[in-house]
């Protein structure tokens, strides 16, 4: 049988998104990663949505960004191994904080936006981060783009992880997502999701935007809660994720499929 969490941003009360679908989304996907408060969430956000994670079951993970809220995190910056290394230590413990404060377990860590784009590339921030990762809490699970930097950095140090694919985002034909400054970075059209997403689970494979197929492996599928119809998208990704044969259950936690 085939597996794959699906997992999907919420806390992001600050910029782009604000809170709304967060209580409807966690109804329907596996795993959520939590804003720590620099790119976008605030202390207040951070514990009622653990407390609803918590409440629905769903495995809750850091989501660590660049300091920007003006720019949802989004835009790069000039930062070293040990700065990026400071900020993800700094936000996993500022989440965990609530996490046991409500009785619960951090799961695991994605990072965000920028962040995680430039881990995808560079090997000394991936090392930096999966390092602070490590060091906090060597039992959580990395969260990395598939067949990135991240992933690579994550499985040298002993880390579990889990290789990321997405629902919503076009692919280039060296593995990475097309940059949002481009007009085709985003898959509006259900059907074009349901085929690459299916695709990637059961052929490992993925299409780029060049025409070419890039191998891939997906653990976790990442749903973006920030859209106009993101709770019907989820909805229908989910359905049609188990009318294909494919269940749903949290990153690492297939022993009982």
């Amino acid at each position: 049988m085939y597996v794959v969490d699906l997992n999907c941003d919420l806390g992001e009360s600050f910029g782009a998104y604000k809170q709304g679908n967060d209580e409807e989304m966690l109804s329907l996907v596996t795993s959520v990663n939590i804003a720590c408060g620099f790119h976008a969430g605030d202390p207040s956000t951070m514990r009622q949505t653990v407390k609803s994670a918590l409440d629905k079951k769903v495995a809750i993970g850091a989501h660590p960004g660049l300091p920007d809220l003006i720019g949802f995190g989004r835009r790069n910056m000039d930062i070293s191994p040990q700065e990026a290394f400071d900020m993800v230590v700094y936000q996993i413990g500022a989440l965990n904080g609530f996490v046991q404060a409500e009785g619960g377990v951090m799961r695991h860590v994605k990072p965000h936006g920028a962040l995680y784009n430039m881990a995808a590339r560079s090997t000394k921030l991936a090392e930096a981060i999966a390092e602070a990762v490590y060091k906090v809490n060597p039992r959580l699970i990395l969260y990395g783009l598939s067949g990135s930097e991240l992933i690579r950095a994550g499985t040298k140090l002993g880390l579990l992880t889990a290789s990321e694919v997405f629902a919503d985002r076009t692919y280039q034909s060296d593995g990475s997502l097309t940059p949002r400054s481009q007009p085709d970075a985003l898959i509006s059209d259900l059907s074009v999701t349901v085929n690459q997403i299916t695709n990637m689970v059961k052929e490992g494979t993925v299409k780029s935007q060049q025409g070419t197929d890039v191998p891939i492996l997906a653990e976790t599928i990442c749903i973006h809660g920030d859209g106009k119809h993101a709770v019907e998208f989820a909805r229908r990704i989910r359905d049609i994720l188990q009318a294909e044969g494919i269940a749903l259950v949290q990153a690492h936690d297939n022993h009982n499929i």
